[in-house]
């Protein structure tokens, strides 16, 4: 099969599946599903998963970085914004802590999964990831301010009882969520766009085949440097594709969330591990586009997918539950536990030793991905 021939039929299948999870969706949505129902929308949803990479990567060529990162990063946590609230509102106080437990199940996984995943692969592939410390710095700080604000300070605070802000401090979070984000995309996009591009590297000299050689981007894909940007048209479909893949992946996965909830229930689990399952569904379309950028030398790029969308769904979800707020019944949660506020502390000075030099190995590629292990096995043994 030639080449033009494989990228046709790869086309083909991104173009139908989006369309199929959707009806996928539609035909599901608020309905019991049986077994053989489940696993069909579960099968939708990873095909939806895996085209959702394939158009991010169609736009994120066209406009270039840092926009085609921040592109899949709003999309994703926009929808995955509307999937908590539409749960909130259906489950009651059940899911009073569902806010807080998806938004810090977000930020372990991309602040370790992601970048973890990442730095591995690169390290392995050129031993060393270089990134921009300057954007990534920058970033991380803004995470690490809006975790805090939102997640840390309602276990401390004392108008209300419990691990809650009163409706002043609530919306005191969210205009400050809100006001951060804004910066941060401005930063990024704008005023400092430079320090959020792909560094060029120099790779070793005793590189293997594939990864040696002077110049370059560490190894980055030479087919991809140079094949043209895709046109308008391409890109405006891609673009509609990628929101109805996304669409479909968080709709599939509230679909099969009632068989989640059941499965944790019956495996004696606590509650707040459904809050990670769907986090990490959420998250995968991020987390292979992120993982293939490090394969190709842009570990900047899967920098800011992962800071990018840690902070998106932090600047985005805590204003979006404070005016949902205002129908929603039953107390919100958000306060962390102090098992978890220990993870996010470390998680922050690991990650602020990891972004620092510029330069990351193999270890610290483990760290995180440890991090991340430790997190996900207490979620399940607290």
């Amino acid at each position: 099969m030639s080449t033009a021939t494989r990228r046709s039929a790869l086309t083909d299948w991104t173009l139908v599946v989006p369309l199929v999870a959707l009806v996928a969706l539609i035909l599901s949505w608020g309905r019991d599903l049986p077994a053989l129902g489940v696993v069909l929308v579960a099968l939708c949803l990873a095909g939806a998963v895996l085209a959702a990479v394939h158009h991010a990567e169609v736009v994120a060529h066209r406009v270039g970085e840092p926009f085609g990162s921040l592109v899949l990063a709003v999309a994703v946590t926009v929808i995955e914004v509307a999937l908590i609230v539409t749960l909130m509102a259906d489950g009651g106080d059940k899911t009073a802590s569902l806010a807080r437990d998806t938004v810090f199940a977000a930020v372990m996984i991309t602040c370790n999964g992601i970048v973890g995943l990442s730095l591995f692969v690169r390290a392995l592939r050129n031993r060393v990831a270089v990134f921009n410390p300057e954007g990534s710095g920058a970033a991380l700080a803004t995470v690490a301010t809006l975790a805090v604000l939102s997640l840390v300070l309602p276990t401390f605070t004392t108008s209300k009882p419990g691990p809650e802000f009163s409706t002043a401090q609530l919306t005191f979070a969210a205009i400050a969520s809100l006001a951060l984000y804004g910066l941060f995309v401005a930063v990024q996009t704008v005023r400092h766009r430079d320090y959020f591009l792909p560094v060029e590297t120099e790779r070793p000299a005793d590189a293997p085949d594939g990864q040696g050689g002077q110049g370059g981007q560490g190894g980055q894909d030479e087919n991809e440097d140079h094949a043209a940007p895709p046109t308008a048209r391409a890109a405006l479909i891609s673009t509609g594709l990628l929101l109805v893949a996304l669409v479909a992946v968080v709709g599939d996965a509230k679909a099969v969330s009632p068989t989640i909830e059941k499965g944790v229930a019956d495996a004696g689990l606590p509650n707040a591990v459904v809050g990670v399952i769907i986090a990490l569904l959420v998250l995968l379309p991020e987390t292979l586009a992120a993982v293939r950028a490090a394969r190709r030398g842009r570990v900047q790029t899967s920098l800011n997918l992962a800071y990018g969308s840690a902070i998106a769904s932090i600047g985005l979800t805590i204003p979006a539950i404070a005016l949902a707020s205002i129908w929603l019944s039953g107390p919100l949660l958000l306060g962390l536990g102090p098992v978890h506020m220990v993870l996010l502390a470390l998680t922050v000075v690991v990650s602020a030793l990891t972004i620092a030099p510029g330069r990351a190995t193999l270890l610290q590629g483990g760290v995180h991905i440890v991090l991340l292990a430790a997190y996900l096995f207490l979620a399940v043994s607290p």
